[in-house]
């Protein structure tokens, strides 16, 4: 299949490709993983009623009227266990997270009361039965199912599973992903400065992508346009769960890619989509191996990976999205459009007046990677689109690096 739109070419990718595999990561080494099995809480928690203030434990009954005094028959300590009920016209002293004594169906914080006589309490303010009281299994109860097989592991999943003494669990496994750049034109980073070579960038920055996934890849080096040599290269990529080759994939005559490619077994779904920059895509499979085909130009090669490769790779380790987050956006100033493909403007993103605004970030070519460098995101332009003026409300396809911002972002 040739040309085929973004979305096309997307639902082929996903109805070719599932998910990997299981494995088993302790907690320590789990940030990023997605899980493959639910997660149990094992007791109740908090596990018993528990003070949510430092204050005084005593029947709400006895505050109405207030201001009242108690009698305080003794102290509970986070870690201790009440000693005594609580009878009518009696308190406790309790801190935080301790648990309440037999009796008491509040707490009053310690700012609403005052203690001019040692061993009692003047309450100011009457409480309500429950205040400042958290009950047992207010966060999970025994056997409640605290994750779902599926959710990514994040800062705070991590803590659940410590709370839940989840020291090992199945977890999706990652892909083991090979990258190979081709073409006797390539410099590679530790070479001596040729001025007739381009620079391998490829192969690098394709790397930092899969890096940002939590995926180390293997890096074969850069295959010459030789075809025997290619298919050297290319044998040993086909051994890995994922081979991205750069390059060597348009319809040059020493473009050895495709016919390499099949002669090794690849079923190739298709080879080329209706995107600018990313025209010369092509993917295809083994029955162990996904391969993909990105073209040379160092933008086109990340703006496919950004689109096609990482939404699969996602997929393959067990995500739930697989694709990046949008936003609406105002357009800062007019762009032209070259209607027939989807295109994928490099853009940076201020705030004003509330909204977002998009600007491009200079030249579109597909070689200048400072468009990419200081980008934010994409501003997706359907095929269709005949240009569009400034105010125009536009979609932006955010970077996961670029989600932060040098302000808090909200009022208090």
């Amino acid at each position: 299949m040739e040309n085929l739109k973004a979305s096309e070419a997307q639902r082929v990718i996903f109805a070719t490709v599932g998910r990997l595999g299981v494995e088993t990561v302790g907690l320590e080494a789990s940030l990023g993983r997605v899980l493959a099995e639910d997660i149990l809480a094992n007791r109740d928690l908090p596990p018993f009623d528990v003070s949510a203030m430092d204050g005084f434990a005593l029947r709400a009954a006895d505050s109405i009227g207030a201001p009242v005094t108690l009698a305080v028959t003794e102290d509970i300590n986070a870690g201790d266990l009440p000693q005594r009920a609580v009878n009518s016209g009696q308190c406790a002293r309790i801190m935080t997270g301790a648990p309440m004594p037999p009796g008491a169906d509040g707490v009053i914080k310690v700012e609403d009361t005052d203690e001019p006589v040692p061993g009692s309490v003047e309450l100011k303010v009457a409480i309500a039965v429950g205040n400042f009281v958290r009950p047992r299994g207010e966060s999970m109860h025994l056997g409640d199912r605290v994750l779902d097989a599926g959710t990514t592991i994040t800062p705070g999943v991590v803590g659940v599973l410590a709370t839940v003494k989840a020291t090992r669990f199945a977890v999706y496994r990652r892909p083991r992903v090979a990258i190979l750049s081709t073409g006797d034109e390539l410099e590679g980073l530790n070479d001596p400065v040729d001025p007739n070579k381009i620079p391998d960038s490829n192969t690098y920055a394709l790397m930092a992508q899969l890096q940002a996934l939590g995926i180390e890849p293997v890096i074969l080096g850069i295959a010459r346009d030789d075809q025997v040599e290619l298919e050297s290269y290319l044998q040993r990529g086909l051994q890995f769960d994922v081979l991205l080759v750069s390059g060597g994939s348009s319809a040059g005559v020493r473009d050895y890619v495709r016919s390499s490619i099949e002669k090794l077994g690849v079923d190739i779904k298709f080879w080329r989509v209706a995107t600018r920059p990313g025209h010369p895509l092509a993917f295809g499979v083994t029955d162990t191996t996904v391969f993909f085909g990105l073209p040379g130009y160092p933008v086109s090669s990340m703006v496919c990976m950004e689109q096609f490769v990482i939404p699969a790779l996602r997929r393959m380790m067990g995500e739930q999205h697989p694709y990046r987050r949008t936003l609406n956006a105002r357009l800062a100033s007019a762009f032209a459009t070259n209607p027939g493909r989807t295109e994928f403007v490099r853009v940076q993103l201020t705030q004003q007046n509330g909204e977002f605004v998009a600007r491009p970030t200079g030249s579109q070519s597909s070689v200048v990677l400072l468009s990419m460098a200081k980008a934010d995101g994409f501003m997706v332009v359907p095929a269709a689109c005949p240009g569009l003026a400034a105010g125009d409300q536009v979609t932006v396809q955010l970077f996961d690096s670029a989600a932060w911002q040098d302000h808090m972002g909200f009022e208090e």
